[in-house]
């Protein structure tokens, strides 16, 4: 009996196989030449499809950085934000020892007369007409190189950079939150007789007069003239 060697197994398979397949594919191609005609068509899309996206070495390198991102996010290991983000800015927001986001201690003084707006004052953000309550601010933008990249872009940001800049609180979606910003004076409007309810506004402020919060006595030494009366603008 001769010997079977593995390339003529591999033909007797594909033999064996033929008859089978030939039945099921005329089964899932039907009868007719149309039939037929729009079953090969179908499956010359499937192989295309298949063969883009799992014999394709690129497909494979893209899932892989996918893959590799996601790990990445869930251990805190992303590499980008690790750059270009060295400081912990939603906590710095709240309050620094840095000197940003309206956060110095040095009294302002004298109050530059291009800082339109007021400690203490109820204002509404013009793009999302919240209403909040302003408690700091600086003359000129105060903020980490990578915070004025990420919310401005060239142009803005020179701009922005000789615009005073305030701290806002707002409330937050839940009753005892707290949502806090720094935003430019150009997206701040002043909104008069209107006491927002919003937490932690007692750390700053004594109580309300009916136009503006009042300051309590430390924060009015950082902002002596903030509650001079001045003309409305």
């Amino acid at each position: 009996m001769p010997e079977l060697t593995g390339a003529a197994l591999l033909q007797i398979a594909l033999l064996l196989s033929a008859v089978p397949a030939q039945y099921l594919i005329s089964r899932w191609s039907g009868s007719t030449p149309a039939h037929r005609y729009h079953a090969s068509a179908r499956l010359l899309r499937i192989w295309k499809d298949w063969r883009k996206s799992f014999l394709n070495a690129t497909a494979w390198m893209d899932w892989a950085s996918m893959q590799m991102s996601k790990v990445q996010s869930f251990v805190g290991l992303e590499q980008d934000d690790m750059e270009e983000d060295p400081y912990d800015i939603e906590s710095m927001i709240v309050d620094n020892d840095k000197g940003f986001f309206g956060a110095s201690k040095d009294a302002r003084s004298p109050r530059p007369p291009y800082v339109f707006l007021r400690v203490g004052d109820v204002v509404m953000e013009r793009r999302g007409h919240m209403i909040g309550v302003i408690v700091g601010w600086d003359p000129e933008l105060q903020a980490p190189s990578a915070w004025i990249e990420r919310v401005y872009s060239n142009s803005e940001g020179i701009t922005a950079e000789k615009t005073p800049h305030y701290k806002v609180l707002f409330s937050g979606p839940q009753a005892s939150s707290v949502f806090v910003a720094y935003l430019p004076q150009t997206q701040l409007e002043r909104v008069t007789r209107m006491k927002p309810n919003i937490p932690t506004l007692e750390q700053y402020f004594t109580h309300f007069d009916g136009e503006r919060f009042v300051m309590q006595p430390w924060l009015r030494e950082i902002f002596p003239e903030d509650e001079n009366e001045d003309e409305e603008f």
